[in-house]
């Protein structure tokens, strides 16, 4: 189940202050990824953590709505199984 609608979605109380605070093109830090993204973030600069660092995220209007840890991606993907070309030799 989602978030009750009458509540109003997630916002961190500290992002917010962060975000009035800011000044620039300094990225904001925080580790709030489960935080919704309002209108009042578009054209910043966040530095969003996945868990080992920090990684730059740019807010545009196509993201208002979703969470901030949506764009700041935890795994790596190494790839499925290789093929390995193997050379048979005659003999």
């Amino acid at each position: 189940m989602g978030r009750s609608s009458r509540k109003g979605p997630y916002i961190d109380a500290k992002l917010i202050k962060k975000v009035a605070a800011s000044q620039g093109d300094t990225p904001i830090k925080t580790y709030a990824r489960n935080s919704q993204i309002p209108p009042e973030f578009v054209g910043k600069h966040f530095a969003v953590h996945n868990g080992r660092k920090f990684i730059e995220v740019y807010i545009t209007e196509d993201m208002v709505g979703h969470r901030l840890g949506e764009f700041s991606v935890t795994r790596t993907f190494k790839g499925h199984g290789r093929i390995v070309k193997r050379v048979i030799e005659k003999t």
